[in-house]
């Protein structure tokens, strides 16, 4: 993006979105009733059913992850049961605090940040509780730890009345997820990560079981409320305004992933991760997430040589990017190199040579 002003997103979301994906919203805008409405959800709806591998719906909603998060708190845990949160970083810790803000009865597993949770530690807790649901992050953008999803779903359904909901706010489009396959009920996502949009879009992939749950429960609420989301995505809309411009832009963007092909797509975030890896281990860094664990999506650097990433931001600032300082309780104890989206293996390249020259490497 040609813009003297513009500094080249390196965060862990927004990131950066291509010139191409932005000019999508400039589409004359069309009435959310309308049959050239319809036509636009239904393109949508299958190619992300495509990308999220499920025959299920999924729900398109105006609004960030964080609204998934209550609507799946909301309408898959019912009145006097439990849900089992798996918490191990900032975002895991606010999606339990939201199933208890809303009234719902939290177990939660704690493991120490940057490390991940395993199946064993679900099987354990299965055998002796009974819960509604058990929740956990795919992809722990805090820590930069990605969790054994697939591992974890063989375990929830052997029990026929837990539902299995995952975070991928940060890990869809990024990370290897295959929904039916793994038994995921929900898989909760917005635009601003690795699918590489503006904020403002969540979208869910929702199985049958869940709609059936969601009928048992008496206080679904209002907007989050997936029975009635459901009824209006059978005729290709939803209940409420939404935003228009930005379902353009991801017509456009899913167009473009499918294009790629999503298994493209997770090698090109795989070779990044280990661009970036190789890159603090031989710079003497150091990595905060466990190794066999660390994230496609974004690296947590263990800052191991304790520079001052204030320092750094700025002087990466004046090389025309936007870079992260860390997060929550590992701030400047951490700093976190996002490699997400659409971004390229020679525009991290670059990234990596602008820390060096503040290395002074």
């Amino acid at each position: 993006m040609a813009n003297s002003t513009h500094k080249r997103l390196v965060i862990p979301g927004p990131v950066e979105v291509r010139r191409e994906v932005l000019d999508a919203q400039t589409a004359w805008m069309i009435g959310h009733r309308t049959k050239a409405f319809e036509e636009l959800f239904a393109s949508i709806e299958a190619k992300l059913k495509q990308s999220f591998f499920t025959q299920n719906r999924v729900f398109i909603h105006g609004s960030s992850g964080t609204g998934m998060w209550e609507g799946a708190s909301r309408n898959c845990i019912r009145d006097g049961k439990k849900a089992l949160h798996l918490v191990g970083g900032a975002f895991s810790e606010r999606w339990a605090e939201v199933s208890q803000l809303n009234g719902k009865q939290v177990d939660i597993i704690n493991v120490d940040w940057g490390k991940p949770h395993t199946p064993d530690m679900v099987a354990d807790a299965l055998k002796k509780e009974t819960y509604d649901a058990v929740c956990v992050v795919h992809n722990e953008t805090s820590t930069g730890v990605t969790n054994p999803i697939k591992a974890m779903g063989e375990i929830v359904h052997q029990y026929e009345d837990t539902l299995f909901l995952v975070d991928t706010v940060s890990g869809f489009l990024g990370a290897e997820l295959r929904v039916d396959e793994w038994g995921i009920d929900v898989a909760l996502t917005s635009s601003q990560k690795a699918f590489a949009l503006p904020p403002g879009l969540a979208f869910a992939a929702v199985s049958d079981r869940t709609l059936a749950r969601a009928k048992q429960v008496t206080n679904r609420g209002y907007y989050f409320d997936f029975v009635e989301i459901d009824k209006l995505l059978q005729k290709n809309n939803t209940p409420a305004t939404p935003p228009v411009s930005l379902m353009f832009a991801a017509d456009k963007q899913l167009s473009d992933i499918v294009a790629e092909g999503l298994e493209n797509r997770w090698a090109r975030h795989l070779q990044m991760r280990d661009i970036t890896t190789q890159w603090a281990i031989a710079r003497e860094m150091g990595l905060f997430a466990q190794e066999g664990y660390r994230s496609p999506i974004v690296t947590t650097v263990a800052n191991g040589l304790n520079i001052n990433v204030d320092d750094m931001a700025k002087f990466m600032g004046g090389k025309g990017f936007s870079m992260d300082k860390g997060y929550g309780q590992i701030k400047g104890k951490t700093f976190r190199i996002a490699h997400m989206g659409d971004m390229e293996i020679s525009t991290l390249e670059e990234v990596l040579s602008g820390l060096d020259e503040f290395l002074g490497v």
